[in-house]
């Protein structure tokens, strides 16, 4: 059978674009090479838990067209992401407010942190930030970014912080009031089922096959659709034309506990550089679940190396340079659509992600 469109990745892309080539009449085949569908953001359930398999994903959004679309797939729970960060025996509210500021000044109000944070920037002096430590250091002083910021920035990016280009870093927001909800979107939550089922009542109606590499498929059948959907690495497509781009990667390391509550929050950030990973998940905590035992992951990232999963794009100059002579190429194909993260080098929050998605299709038909 010949399809009006192959779509390279049964993640949250690919399937809004497949739900509504479908509904457009168009014929779908999925494609992805790993054994489940969802990508990045698939759940398993494991003893009663829906576990994050790839970290942890928080829906969220101010786009009230999103919502409504993602509510005809599934049903959100009122989960409000609200991390901890430990450094040392210290612990801390993120993101940054009067909790955060209180626990680390012993202050109480706006106007006390207000000042310490300015009079710890005007001693430092710095006009024109040179990299990412001089950028951060410019917005929210010397506590907060030795304590919360540095640290963690450097395992993230696996490079120090005077190593990074300082736009990486536009802003950090600080607020002043006792508000521990990291999001300021009106909407936000966690699917009840997962988001498996969610990208599962997306594909219905749809052909797919798992465990199924692209090369490998289109080499045995260069004539199986009139267009591609792509949503995997863009120079890979392009067999690395150009060079490779960079991609940070992430090592999870679970662990079953005979324990109802190991941390007592979703999520918690290890800020210290001598502690090897960026955070600790405790799955349960997403959807408010009472079962005897617990799951965690530790996440430790990583370069991105050949056979590794690419998590997320390195937008730093060079990258960013080498990824427009990509999109040019990309420009001239008319039979190609890049979409997700990967496909566009470009990070992505899921309600982003959804519109991307939306609007393409829009384009399409």
């Amino acid at each position: 059978m010949r399809y009006d469109y192959l779509i390279v990745g049964a993640g949250l892309y690919g399937a809004v674009f497949a739900h509504e080539a479908k509904e457009h009449g168009k014929t779908c085949l999925v494609i992805d090479k790993r054994d489940h569908i969802a990508g990045n953001i698939y759940t398993k359930e494991e003893e009663g838990i829906e576990v994050h398999r790839y970290g942890a994903h928080i829906f969220h959004t101010s786009d009230e067209e999103v919502w409504a679309y993602v509510n005809r797939f599934a049903s959100f729970n009122h989960y409000v992401n609200s991390p901890v960060a430990v450094y040392k025996d210290e612990t801390y509210n993120l993101p940054f407010n009067m909790n955060t500021f209180s626990r680390m000044w012993g202050i109480r109000t706006p106007a006390e942190a207000k000042k310490i944070i300015a009079d710890q920037i005007a001693d430092l002096n710095i006009t024109e930030p040179k990299n990412l430590e001089e950028q951060a250091l410019s917005l929210v002083g010397r506590d907060v970014y030795e304590k919360l910021i540095k640290g963690y920035t450097e395992k993230q990016w696996g490079r120090k912080c005077t190593e990074l280009p300082a736009f990486i870093i536009r802003r950090l927001p600080l607020r002043f009031i006792y508000d521990n909800n990291y999001f300021s979107d009106p909407h936000q939550g966690i699917p009840k089922e997962g988001y498996t089922a969610l990208v599962s009542r997306l594909l219905e109606g749809t052909e797919v096959m798992l465990n199924t590499a692209y090369r490998d498929f289109i080499a045995a059948h260069p004539d199986a659709a009139e267009k591609t959907v792509y949503t995997g690495m863009i120079d890979e497509y392009y067999d690395f034309c150009f060079g490779h781009l960079a991609y940070r990667s992430v090592r999870f390391e679970d662990e079953h506990l005979e324990t109802d509550n190991y941390q007592g929050n979703a999520v918690v950030n290890y800020t210290e550089a001598e502690v090897p990973f960026t955070r600790i998940i405790e799955h349960k905590h997403f959807v408010f679940g009472t079962q005897p035992t617990t799951i965690i992951s530790r996440e430790y990232p990583s370069e991105w190396k050949e056979g590794a999963e690419p998590y997320y794009p390195v937008n730093d100059e060079k990258n960013s340079a080498l990824y427009e002579k990509y999109r040019a190429l990309a420009e001239k194909d008319d039979k190609v659509i890049f979409g997700g993260r990967l496909g566009t080098y470009k990070y992505y929050d899921m309600d982003k992600v959804i519109a991307a998605a939306l609007q393409d299709v829009k384009k399409e038909f």
